[in-house]
């Protein structure tokens, strides 16, 4: 059985949600919230998977999914969203999610993808040399070290060890990364 939180801004899509995991087998909904309070809940409930989307009216999804993720009993986290930016797939790998699921793909994805994330496993899309090349020229040059060793989903320790930065430090580079990354690039100007 995989207990799931759901985190989505909308209650009708948490509602929604919650009803389509009851249909599949072995999934439990163990609860929802908005985003405000999802920490809090996702360490009274302590799910194996939070359902989370990457766009909260209240605060940010990728900033939530690092906390989560940096809990003393960390879920694993599957970003849901409609958003189609292709830098999402670079986001959530930088974020720390496990999973990234679009929210128009058919309901087998969504299990799918809670299954091989529930395993152990990662359902994320393959970050295409083009995202990574965009990516390497919005991050300043003492970041791309962070920006592989995130996209190759190294243990934070390592990232830490490798890099000789305490927690803290790591913490405030990915933030900032993060930052760079989401930023709009500069029309120049005709």
């Amino acid at each position: 059985m995989t207990r799931i939180l759901i985190v989505d801004p909308h209650p009708a899509i948490r509602a929604g949600l919650t009803m389509l995991l009851r249909t599949e087998p072995g999934l439990i909904p163990i609860g929802s919230a908005g985003g405000d309070d999802a920490a809090a809940l996702c360490e009274r409930l302590r799910p194996e998977i939070v359902l989370l989307e990457p766009h909260l009216s209240e605060g940010d999804g990728l900033a939530l999914c690092r906390r989560l993720r940096a809990l003393p009993r960390a879920p694993r986290v599957i970003l849901y969203s409609a958003d189609d930016d292709p830098a999402l797939v670079l986001l959530s790998r930088v974020a720390g999610a496990d999973g990234l699921v679009d929210k128009a793909a058919d309901p087998t994805v969504l299990f799918e993808a809670v299954r091989v994330v529930g395993r152990g496993g990662t359902a994320l899309p393959r970050v295409s040399a083009e995202q990574l090349d965009a990516a390497a020229h919005r991050v300043e040059a003492e970041d791309l070290a962070l920006l592989a060793m995130l996209v190759d989903r190294t243990p934070a320790a390592d990232v830490a060890d490798t890099l000789r930065l305490d927690r803290r430090r790591l913490s405030r580079r990915i933030e900032r990364l993060l930052g760079r990354l989401r930023a709009r690039p500069r029309i120049a100007a005709s």
